[in-house]
């Protein structure tokens, strides 16, 4: 990351010795998995974020935050996978602050994200596989609001939000992108039904049923029927995110991995000096800078507006989803039959990959992607 500014470099590594010292494993993960906790991250962990004005990287100085942008958001986000680190900065100070940005919700809700108060969660998914176009959660206009019907599914940190992002639609059909429209919607709101759920990486994930929430107007983020502009740029944010923290992923359990290389013998020997794990290790290196480099031109593009940034978060997240696909599966074959074990943390590294590659769309839907803003 040498063409970092000196600031970047500062937040670096303010985030990375933060999320190494309060942010591991033992601290976090393990921590809320064993006690099965509800949410899945600490909210202790949540107001340090804030203290250290994380959580305002991507709202605007006007607001109280930092003003900063997607790549600033990726150097937080890549330390959080390296550390495997529990948190609500992706779905809220990213995906959240990104949906609500310029419109009435932001000054609603900023200042509980900035104080490390508040919890947002986004709500797309309603199929087996991301396809944001295929809303088909009604919301039909009641008197001065809107009701709103149907189910949401993968919902992150959905059972612990404040708020809910949600996309619905207000007109057309599924498969349309006209006619979606973005609504907040509370965690008390009567007729919301919230299925708070586990995953893999001991993370959650909420499935939720709409039968008949009534909102008045003031839930509508940004334009009725007009929801797909600021859909696609909180997608993107989120896709450009999670990128990031795939390669955070990645590294974090190629380090581990070398690492083990150094320390195991075999007959008499490091297995690191066996010629055939040298080359897949190199392989995996040069696997891992490709990706963090696709990664953050992803996150640059964001920030000065360029055209091509959706192709690019798209080519990010299908390459970095493959890198850490790539960085856990020789991890966990290198370490042998310990790897296969709990008491092991090679094997958390593989479980948060599973679920970041779903989430924002999986390498396929992107590859997808990509051919199609490529003109095939």
């Amino acid at each position: 990351m040498s063409l970092l500014t000196d600031d970047q470099k500062m937040l670096k590594e303010t985030a990375a010795n933060f999320l190494a010292e309060e942010g591991s494993i033992a601290k976090q993960l393990r921590h809320w998995r064993d006690i099965n906790c509800r949410d899945g991250f600490g909210h202790g962990l949540w107001k340090q974020f804030a203290e250290l004005g994380l959580n305002g990287i991507c709202i605007p100085e006007s607001h109280g935050g930092m003003g900063l942008g997607a790549v600033e958001a990726a150097l937080v986000l890549e330390e959080i996978g390296r550390n495997l680190t529990p948190s609500p900065f992706l779905g809220s100070a990213v995906v959240g602050a990104s949906a609500i940005q310029g419109t009435k919700h932001a000054d609603r809700w900023y200042p509980g994200i900035l104080s490390g108060e508040a919890v947002l969660a986004f709500a797309v998914d309603e199929g087996p596989r991301h396809a944001p176009e295929q809303t088909a959660l009604e919301a039909r206009r009641q008197g001065n609001g809107f009701v709103l019907s149907g189910a949401k599914q993968f919902v992150v940190q959905g059972g612990s939000a404040d708020m809910i992002v949600t996309a619905a639609r207000t007109t057309g059909s599924p498969g349309e992108r006209d006619g979606l429209t973005l609504f907040a919607v509370p965690k008390d709101a009567a007729g919301l039904a919230v299925d708070n759920l586990s995953m893999v990486d001991s993370s959650k994930a909420a499935r939720l049923a709409f039968d008949n929430v009534a909102l008045d107007a003031d839930a509508v983020i940004g334009e009725v029927d007009n929801g797909w502009q600021p859909l696609q740029r909180a997608l993107n944010a989120g896709g450009a995110g999670a990128s990031a923290e795939l390669v955070g992923v990645a590294s974090g359990a190629s380090t581990m991995t070398l690492d083990y290389l150094k320390q195991r013998k075999q007959f008499g020997k490091l297995i690191g000096e066996f010629q055939a794990l040298q080359h897949r290790a190199a392989h995996l290196y040069a696997e891992i800078e490709i990706a963090r480099a696709a990664a953050f031109k992803a996150a640059a593009l964001l920030d000065s507006g360029d055209e091509r940034a959706e192709l690019f978060v798209s080519v990010a997240k299908a390459k970095a989803a493959t890198a850490a696909s790539l960085a856990v599966s020789e991890g966990v074959q290198m370490h042998g039959g310990i790897g296969m074990t709990d008491e092991h943390d090679i094997a958390l590294f593989m479980k948060r990959e599973a679920v970041l590659g779903e989430l924002f769309g999986d390498v396929y839907y992107h590859r997808e992607r990509v051919a199609q803003l490529s003109g095939y």
